[in-house]
C-alpha cells in the first residue's frame, strides 16, 4: 500500500545534482509537531516552494504516525525520513519500538540518531554512546542513511571541552561502523545550549567546531571519509542565519527543527551557496 502511495507523490522541480563538491543536507525535524491538517497545509507549502538548488538534498523526518502522510503527498524531490529508530534488527518483542526495517520498508531513506533530547532523555533514561551507534548500525544495515546527531551543553563550552564531547559521542560510532558505510553517514552537529532557544553559535565558532570534527574523522577513520563526510550544523538555523551559516567550508547543511514547520524551511533551502 505505502510502496503503491509513495509511487503517487507529486512531481518535484529540483534540477539534476552535480558531481563533485559535497552536497548539502537541508533536513527539517519536526518533533513531536503536526496534526494532520496542519502537515496538509505545510506539505502544500513544501509542494508549491520552487525548485531546490541542484547542489542540495532535501529531507522532513515527520513524527511516525505521520510518514505514510508524507510519502503519499509530499512533493518526490524531498525525502522523508524518521526521527528514531530501535537497536533490533528484525520483528519482535518490542513494545512501542519502530524497526529500521519498517522505515525502510514504508519508503524512507533516511532516519535522525542520537538527537541531544533523545541522549539527554525527556521524563525518561537518555540514551547512551553505545546504544546510539548500535542504532546507527541497524539503521545502515536496514538500508537507511543516518544523520548522527552529537553535541554538547552550554556549560561544556563554558568550560571548553567542546570537543571532546563531540569524540565520546563519536568514538563508538567510528568503532562500530566500516569506512565504506561513512558514506551514508551525516554527522549533525547539534550544540544543545542552542536548540529551540533562538541562541546561534556564530558562523566563526560553528565552523570552528565542524573542523574539529572533521580532523576528528580524518584522524580516527581516514582522510578520504573526511573529506566526503556531509557536516550538518542543528542549532537554531533558520531562513535569517542560514547563508552565513552555510557559506562556511566545513557546514554542509542543516538539521532544521522549528523553522522545517513553516514556509521559512525553504529560505534555508535557498540560502545553499550556488
Amino acid at each position: 500500500m505505502f510502496k503503491t502511495l509513495s509511487q503517487a507523490r507529486p512531481a518535484g522541480s529540483s534540477a539534476p545534482a552535480a558531481e563533485g563538491d559535497r552536497k548539502y543536507l537541508i533536513a527539517g525535524n519536526w518533533k513531536c509537531n503536526g496534526t494532520i491538517a496542519e502537515n496538509e497545509e505545510l506539505i502544500k507549502v513544501l509542494n508549491e516552494a520552487g525548485p531546490i538548488p541542484s547542489n542540495c538534498e532535501v529531507v522532513c523526518c515527520p513524527p511516525a504516525l505521520y510518514l505514510a502522510q508524507l510519502l503519499s503527498g509530499l512533493r518526490d524531490d524531498i525525502q522523508v525520513g524518521g526521527q528514531d529508530c530501535g537497536s533490533n534488527a528484525g520483528k519482535g518483542a518490542y513494545t512501542g519500538e519502530i524497526g529500521a526495517f519498517q522505515l525502510n520498508d514504508i519508503g524512507c531513506t533516511w532516519v535522525i540518531i542520537g538527537h541531544s533530547e533523545r541522549r539527554e532523555g525527556f521524563g525518561m533514561a537518555g540514551e547512551p554512546e553505545e546504544l546510539c551507534a548500535d542504532k546507527t548500525k541497524v539503521a545502515l544495515d536496514a538500508g537507511l542513511k543516518v544523520m548522527f546527531c552529537i553535541g554538547e551543553k552550554k556549560e561544556e563550552r563554558e568550560a571548553g571541552v567542546t570537543m571532546d564531547v563531540c569524540a565520546k559521542q563519536l568514538e563508538p560510532l567510528v568503532k562500530k561502523i566500516t569506512e565504506a558505510e561513512w558514506q551514508n553517514v551525516a554527522i549533525a552537529y547539534e550544540p544543545v545550549w542552542a536548540i529551540g532557544t533562538g541562541l546561534t553559535a556564530t558562523p566563526d565558532m560553528a565552523q570552528e567546531t565542524h573542523a574539529d570534527i572533521r580532523k576528528y574523522v580524518s584522524d580516527k577513520v581516514s582522510a578520504e571519509v573526511a573529506s566526503q563526510v556531509r557536516i550538518q550544523y542543528g542549532g537554531s538555523m533558520k531562513g535569517a542565519n542560514a547563508a552565513e551559516l552555510l557559506k562556511q567550508p566545513d557546514i554542509d547543511g542543516g538539521l532544521i527543527g522549528g523553522a522545517s514547520l513553516t514556509a521559512d524551511f525553504f529560505n534555508v533551502v535557498n540560502g545553499v551557496p550556488k
